[in-house]
């Protein structure tokens, strides 16, 4: 399923298919900003800099970023934005960002999902360090797969009436993946919303299409598709398990049947797993 494929397949159900009902929030105007910010040949620094300081929550997290034990090695706590974005560096202050903006455009309100934003930052910071691991993985588009790979389940949940208790049932059923639960009772799945949630907002198509293929993990190596998706949701699969490793969870299905396939695509093994999870461990600590 080649990225144009899933954008056919995204319009096409939300004219006239089971996504007519999903509402998707807008994209925050700043994160619009930011990407083409970033996105220029030389970053504008100032535009990145003026963003961050509109929003004064924004600027406290990029502070209380920078000024945390894993960056504040000198002693010296930074007492401006300047100074924080300074000390993390213009990635790490974009992807800070990001996900500051992400868990403020789509707000979750669940039992279901209470440590729904926390997980996302794990996996977004487990997949940056994964992507500086491997060579041609962008840690931006890694980190931004990691917020995003699960984004469909809270605008289900605000669009679909059932699904807190389709997301109940879901997880307690062994005998059929999540995703078949959530297409039972809806007729489509977190999956392909938060691919959705791609399509609208924009995003690289390598990034939607990854999402919708997450969970279709029997797919990895297909010569359809683009390397690059591979290497994202094979790369989000390890790390699901160096954050389960670190939660103290046992591995979940999707890890015991195709984490073969994933290190086969990345051209790693047991030892790189190993080696990673214990390098990985302070960096989930302080999230």
């Amino acid at each position: 399923m080649k990225s144009q494929a899933v954008r056919q397949e995204l319009d096409q159900a939300r004219a006239t298919g089971p996504l007519k009902q999903i509402k998707i929030p807008p994209c925050p105007e700043l994160l619009t900003r930011l990407r083409e910010a970033m996105a220029q040949a030389q970053p504008d620094l100032t535009e990145v800099a003026r963003i961050a300081a509109s929003d004064v929550a924004m600027s406290a997290t990029l502070l209380r970023q920078a000024n945390s034990p894993l960056h504040l090695a000198d002693g010296m706590p930074c007492g401006t934005v300047g100074q924080a974005m300074t000390r993390l560096g213009l990635d790490e202050t974009a992807a800070v960002m990001t996900g500051f903006l992400l868990k403020h455009s789509i707000p979750v309100n669940s039992p279901q999902l209470a440590r729904f934003w926390e997980r996302s930052t794990k996996r977004a910071l487990a997949m940056a360090f994964i992507a500086r691991q491997l060579p041609g993985l962008s840690p931006d588009l890694a980190h931004t797969y990691g917020l995003f790979c699960h984004v469909g389940m809270p605008v289900l949940l605000q669009s679909v009436r059932g699904y807190g208790a389709t997301m109940v049932e879901a997880a307690a059923r062994i005998d059929r993946p999540y995703i078949a639960t959530e297409n039972a009772n809806h007729r489509t799945d977190h999956a392909v919303v938060g691919a959705l949630v791609a399509r609208v907002w924009n995003l690289p198509a390598a990034l939607m299409t990854a999402i919708r293929l997450h969970h279709d993990l029997r797919s990895l190596g297909d010569a359809g598709i683009e390397p690059e998706i591979h290497t994202l949701v094979a790369a989000g699969l390890i790390a699901e398990h160096l954050m389960r490793l670190h939660e103290v969870l046992p591995e979940d299905a999707d890890w015991a049947d195709h984490h073969g396939a994933a290190m086969a695509w990345l051209h790693i093994g047991p030892d790189d797993v190993d080696q990673w999870d214990e390098a990985l461990r302070p960096i989930l600590d302080e999230a």
